[in-house]
């Protein structure tokens, strides 16, 4: 007896040939050179007359012969692709992590969602913002935010000074040059604020949607080897269809 992956690993190949059998048989009828015949003998209208060979054109194309090998090609698309809807209907498994189970009896066709979720999960999980390590950080209960420790630093501002490079005398005045100074005249206290997380909270969602990921996937694979009952749709839809 067939198990269902095995269903699904040969669906592919049969819808592959099966395209090709039905393009081939459009091609074919669409032909009316291929579908024709003829056959014609001459008689000349007197004895003295001129004999000419007769002449004939077989039919290369028969439509009830084309329509007979696409109903067989198309059976077995059918047979395959029944069997394995029958099958999905019925195939199932439990998706556990760590011992525990998460979701008992998982049909296949959710396992499959649940994969294409899991993968679009861990896409968004690992390009969450992360807290900058070169800062330190704390939960603030207040604000339920990161926070820094405060960090102080000396605002100043520019005074000018004159320096004498030379006294006055009698003749001359003094020679002063004009220069600015920094001068403190107070403090800022910054404390700096993030709604990131730390890395080592990303790196354990990031853990938990991988192990579940595997978990989905053997879950999968367990399902996909139920034993499947052939099912014989084709001759049946083929047989009202073409006979």
């Amino acid at each position: 007896m067939a198990k269902l992956n095995q269903i699904v690993a040969v669906e592919k190949g049969v819808k592959s040939k099966s395209f090709q059998d039905i393009t081939a048989a459009h091609h074919k009828v669409q032909k009316p050179a291929l579908l024709a015949g003829i056959s014609r003998s001459y008689q000349p209208k007197d004895e003295e007359g001129e004999q000419l060979p007769p002449e004939s054109t077989r039919v290369q194309v028969k439509a009830e012969d084309v329509l007979r090998e696409t109903a067989a090609s198309l059976t077995r698309l059918f047979d395959v692709t029944a069997t394995k809807d029958w099958a999905n209907r019925t195939a199932s498994a439990d998706v556990t992590v760590d011992g525990r189970t998460l979701a008992a009896d998982v049909p296949v066709s959710y396992l499959l969602f649940l994969e294409k979720q899991l993968t679009d999960l861990h896409t968004f999980v690992k390009k969450l913002p992360v807290l900058d390590a070169a800062e330190s950080w704390s939960l603030d209960p207040s604000t339920d935010w990161w926070k820094t420790d405060p960090v102080r630093t000396i605002r100043t501002k520019k005074v000018p000074r004159n320096h004498v490079k030379a006294e006055a005398t009698e003749k001359h005045p003094a020679q002063v040059e004009v220069y600015y100074e920094d001068v403190p005249i107070g403090y800022w206290t910054t404390v700096k604020f993030s709604g990131a997380l730390p890395a080592r909270r990303v790196n354990e969602l990031l853990e938990r949607v991988e192990k579940l990921q595997r978990a989905v996937k053997f879950a999968r694979e367990e399902a996909n080897s139920a034993e499947v009952t052939d099912q014989r749709v084709g001759d049946a839809v083929f047989g009202y269809l073409f006979d």
